[in-house]
């Protein structure tokens, strides 16, 4: 598509679509986040194993390393846990995963569970496994998660949950529909099962810094990798194998790297901001029609507000992370709390190494344990459904990215109301010449503007 169709899309709006609340209580959410204001909030004690039980197999959607990375994890999280099944667009990344399982964990899944191809998705849904490990491009998960749902698979589903608002909407959906069938959803914001992330919350729901007031956001990187065009590749080989440079597989780098930062925010201040005013721009970037660096302004409904920055260039200060402020002190969320005289009032402790030093890291890593608790929860019936959390923080950095690809202020009815949907309607190796040949999205010319 070119940018003038993309930008009239981001202004088109359909209505009867009911938003989604203020983020709910559910799944890991609802432990590591619920709270009796007469009482001391505690923090829900995570298992740092699943139990035994029958056998549960699951298939991977998405061999890439995140993919990879996930099947180790599963494989990991407790006795009796089998990967039998894997899809991919690529076999060679799939040959790669099966190299990988092989050497590293001794795990052999057969060729004939081994699926190539956009239809792959639903072969393995269909080969006889009771979870799904989805760690696709994140333009496909929404049909994904909806086939897995439709299937009766419990599901892990990494972040964002989708790159536009019709894929949140339709995220949103098949997570209440997994509600419903009792089936378990647990998602990849893994910093609300890392255990610093978890104490720290807990402190600040304590009062530790008083009323909380406002945010600083950032994750600020490197330029991407340019996986540059082969002879004999498609226009559809080429943009997913440099997935990481085109809007329509990642949303941009606001929805796909700040949404884990974004999810914070909107865990510790328990709800989702309703507006974004902000600027973006394309300074560095050498592939794609993505930008490199947006800053926003989030607003909550009680004014309180967020500032969320993102930049991927070569050459400059990187970091990320979150900055919350209270009335009487800020905490960086992760594992330290001070005053405004900027003293340290609080500091989680970490792990002893056998050096008697700090190993600086968490006893479990929140890979795992977000698997685990996957697993716990399948095999104790403590249902657990992490969706709408998830399809929030996705809305919110979408809501965010077209603010800055318009420049308008947009909100978060917008947002819910909108029939902007990026990318193909159509999967096949081919030619795609209106979304390969787009331009990246300028500030002020959509209509209306």
């Amino acid at each position: 598509m070119n940018n003038k169709s993309k930008l009239s899309g981001r202004r088109q709006f359909i209505g009867n679509i009911t938003a989604i609340s203020a983020l709910g209580a559910i799944g890991a959410g609802h432990l590591l986040s619920s709270c009796s204001s007469r009482n001391e909030y505690k923090p829900a004690i995570l298992p740092e194993i699943a139990p035994d039980g029958p056998v549960l197999k699951a298939g991977l959607i998405g061999c890439g390393h995140r993919g990879t990375g996930a099947a180790f994890n599963f494989i990991d999280a407790g006795p009796n846990l089998q990967l039998t099944a894997l899809a991919d667009v690529f076999q060679d990344r799939i040959d790669n995963c099966r190299t990988a399982l092989k050497e590293r964990r001794g795990v052999d899944v057969p060729d004939e569970n081994c699926f190539v191809g956009f239809d792959a998705y639903q072969k393995v849904i269909d080969s006889g496994v009771d979870i799904i490990l989805e760690a696709s491009v994140s333009h496909f998960r929404p049909l994904h998660f909806a086939a897995a749902v439709q299937a009766r698979k419990h599901c892990f589903i990494e972040k964002p949950a989708a790159v536009d608002p019709v894929g949140v909407r339709s995220v949103m959906a098949s997570g209440k529909m997994a509600e419903a069938a009792g089936l378990c959803v647990v998602v990849g914001t893994n910093r609300r099962y890392s255990l610093d992330y978890i104490k720290t919350h807990s402190m600040i729901k304590n009062g530790a810094i008083g009323d909380l007031v406002s945010a600083n956001i950032f994750f600020k990187r490197f330029a991407q990798i340019v996986t540059r065009r082969q002879p004999g590749w498609s226009d559809m080989e080429a943009m997913i194998r440099d997935r990481a440079n085109w809007i329509w597989q990642t949303g941009d780098s606001i929805v796909n790297l700040l949404v884990h930062n974004i999810d914070i925010v909107n865990w510790f201040f328990e709800k989702h901001p309703v507006k974004a005013n902000g600027f973006g721009g394309r300074h560095r970037r050498r592939s794609g029609d993505m930008y490199d660096f947006f800053s926003v302004d989030f607003t909550f409904d009680d004014q309180r507000t967020v500032n969320g920055a993102t930049r991927e260039i070569d050459g400059c200060s990187n970091g990320e992370g979150e900055i919350i402020f209270g009335t009487r002190g800020y905490t960086n969320c992760q594992n330290r709390i001070w005053d405004y005289d900027n003293k340290l009032i609080w500091e989680y402790e970490y792990p002893v190494g056998e050096d008697g030093r700090s190993t600086g890291r968490v006893a479990k890593s929140p890979f795992d344990l977000e698997i685990i608790n996957l697993v716990t929860a399948i095999r104790t019936g403590n249902t657990v459904n992490e969706t709408q959390n998830l399809a929030s923080s996705t809305l919110t950095g979408i809501m965010g990215r077209e603010s800055a690809y318009t420049g308008r202020e947009v909100t978060w009815d917008d947002m819910m109301n909108s029939d902007l949907r990026i990318g193909p309607k159509e999967y096949h190796m081919g030619s795609y010449p209106e979304i390969i040949n787009s331009v990246p999205p300028v500030p002020g010319s959509s209509p209306g503007a």
